[in-house]
This record gives structure tokens, sequence and C-alpha cells, in this order.
């Protein structure tokens, strides 16, 4: 039997993204600092429910156990871990990472079931905006803002800096810290959502100062994993709530508030921008975040097709080679209409909607001739 039957993950949740978990997991285990155990401890406590995976793991030896002692008789307990190190256990589990059951939130109670109570659904904007205040508190605990917001130390008499201040400087309204849910408006919501965003920044690394119980400190910042975390934990929470914009994930507009897709959209986005060439892809960046901001104008969307249509027309050799003369049909949308030459001649009684189906079929003709581009290039 091999080494995957070993570990019983049936008492494990995760609370994190997979991915998130696995590259912060395996990042873990290529490293080969002193404190390694502590950060591995860290990531646990952060990524899964409960402390039953940090128990199990620090019961652990740190080289395997001998197997072949006849009076040995080990007790695995919950894990199921006989035999296996740290570093195995570790190994081990983010390998079945995907296996790992999602930490969900207990079924409604009484109140909620008949209607009373905080809405956990979303349903009303205070209750979204007090549940994002707990996101930040939770991040806050955690120590995500301390590389922006300090720490306090009883052995540090230094002046903290002042984080109304340090938000005032990114958002333009001061007093915002701390937070104070009942009196924003919709702009200050979303723009606090988009501030805390280039704010946060996981520690990997955290120790117990225990003079005068000064508590945990945190260091070896990261933005990466934290930004992560934070997009998937704002909109879920956004999404919950009947909120139709998310947090970017990629792009120029990367962590601003954007008009909420569908997943075959969002795929196309991805692809556009992860497989044109690097000077393509600063164009589409710039397309994509035209057209998907929250602040999206009429005016924006034209010109985001406008800047897919370029880069239409320098590949229009190769889409004439490929569709023959159906070819012109692409460009004469954009030349026939209110779109690229703003002629007095030109079509521009249509919907709104139109333009978002010829941005749509625009950026599909882009990944289009990325992918004939590449064919090209394979050996």
């Amino acid at each position: 039997m091999g080494r995957s039957a070993n570990l019983d993950l049936s008492n494990y949740e995760l609370r994190w993204p997979t991915p998130l978990f696995v590259s912060e997991g395996r990042r873990v285990l290529q490293s080969s600092n002193r404190s390694w155990e502590e950060q591995v401890a860290w990531l646990l406590t952060e990524a899964l429910a409960g402390t039953t995976a940090v128990a199990d793991f620090e019961d652990l030896p740190k080289s395997p156990a001998p197997s072949d002692d006849p009076w040995a008789s080990p007790t695995p307990g919950w894990g199921s871990r006989d035999g296996m190190d740290k570093r195995e256990w570790l190994m081990e589990l983010v390998s079945r990472a995907p296996e790992l059951r999602r930490a969900a939130d207990p079924r409604p109670y009484w109140p909620q079931r008949q209607g009373r109570g905080l809405s956990h659904d979303g349903s009303t904007p205070r209750d979204t905006r007090r549940d994002f205040e707990r996101i930040i508190s939770d991040f806050t605990d955690n120590g995500y803002l301390v590389q922006v917001f300090g720490e306090e130390c009883v052995d540090d008499h230094n002046e903290l800096p002042d984080a109304s201040r340090v938000i005032e400087r990114r958002l333009g309204i001061p007093d915002l810290w701390p937070l104070t849910p009942a009196t924003w408006d919709e702009d200050t919501f979303f723009g606090l959502i988009e501030v805390f965003h280039d704010l946060v920044s996981r520690p990997r690394t955290r120790h117990f100062h225990s003079w005068d119980n000064c508590g945990w400190h945190h260091s070896e910042f990261h933005h990466g994993p934290a930004r992560i975390l934070y997009r998937a934990k704002v909109n879920e929470l956004l999404r919950d709530a009947g909120i139709d914009y998310e947090l970017a994930a990629e792009g120029e507009d990367l962590g601003r508030l954007v008009a909420v897709t569908d997943d075959a959209r969002s795929a196309l986005v991805h692809q556009a921008l992860t497989d044109s060439a690097p000077d393509i892809t600063t164009r589409v960046r710039h397309a994509v975040a035209l057209f998907r901001g929250r602040d999206t104008t009429v005016e924006s969307k034209r010109s985001a097709i406008v800047t897919l249509a370029g880069i239409l027309e320098e590949r229009r050799a190769l889409l004439k080679e490929q569709l023959g003369k159906d070819e012109g049909a692409l460009f004469e949308i954009a030349n026939r209409y209110d779109l690229r030459h703003r002629k007095a001649d030109q079509r521009g009684d249509y919907d709104e909607a139109f333009l978002d189906w010829i941005f749509w079929w625009y950026l599909g003709t882009v990944e289009l001739t990325n992918r004939l581009i590449a064919s090209r290039t394979v050996i």
C-alpha cells in the first residue's frame, strides 16, 4: 500500500482556496529555515479550520519513527499517520489538498430561519458592510496589516503610523480607521474594498513575545498570497450580497472592482492576457480595463473596442488567409458603425448591448489569432 493511504483527511477542513494552500505549502516544504515548524503551524492555523491539523502535525517526530521495534505500539490518532515525519506528513497533505472538504458556515439558526437577526446572505447593504468590517478584522488579527500599520510591542516605544492617514493618502477621505460601516456611502465602501486589497500582506512567520504577555509578532510579509485570499473572501461576500462587481484577479485593473462576467468570458479574458505577445498583452489589458471597470461608460467601451480592432487590423493578413473574403465582415462593423472613425454617415442608433457583443467578439478573435500564431511557431 502506498504512502498516500496513510493520511486520514476526514477531520480536516480547508478554509483557503485550494491553489493558495498548495502554493504556500510547497513554498514551506522547500524552506530550510530554522523556524520551519513554526511556519507550518502558522499555515495550518490559517488555512484549515480548528486546531486538529496543527495538533496532528506537532505530534509527529522530526525524523521517521523506527519501524522494526517489536515493542512499539503506535497510536496514530485522528490523522492515521504512523511512520511519517513532519515533512512527509505536510508533503502528503499538500499533494492531496483537492480532497480536503471545504469549511462551511453553520446552517442558519432559528432567528435567521425566521427572517430576524443579522442577515448572513447579504440581503441588506448595511449587513454587507458589517461583514466586510469583520473580514478586515480577521486580517488585522492575523497580522496582514502590520507591514503598513505597524505592530505594538512592549519593547518598542516608536510611534506607529497613523492608519487613518495611510488610508486617506490613498482614498482621499479622512478618519476611516477604525472602520465604522454605518457611516459609509457606497463610494466609500467600494473604495475601501479596493484600498485594503493593496494594503494586505501575509506574514509567513510569527513568534510569540511572552514578556509582559506582549503577544504575537509577525514578519516575512508577502503581498501575493494575501491578495489572493482577500479577493476570494471579498468576492464571495459581494456575490452573496447580490452585488454585480468583483475584484479583478488579473489585468491592468488588478484589485479593482469590475463588472461580473460568466465563467466562459472570464476564461476568455485570462487566455487573451496569458497567451498574447508582450506588446499585445499591454493593449489587451488596457482594453479589458476600459470595458469592465465599475465606472465604465459608453465612450470607454467604444475605446476598448477600437483598441482591439487595432490589434486585429495588424493581423488582417492572417485573418484573410484563414477566412478568405469573409475577413472583411469583421472590420465592416467597426468601420460602418459609430465606433472607430466617427463619421457623419456612420450608424450610431444602437443599444449599448451592441457594444458588449462586439467587444467579446473582437476579444475572442484576438485570442483566436493568438492560437493561430502559436500553431505556426510549433516545431
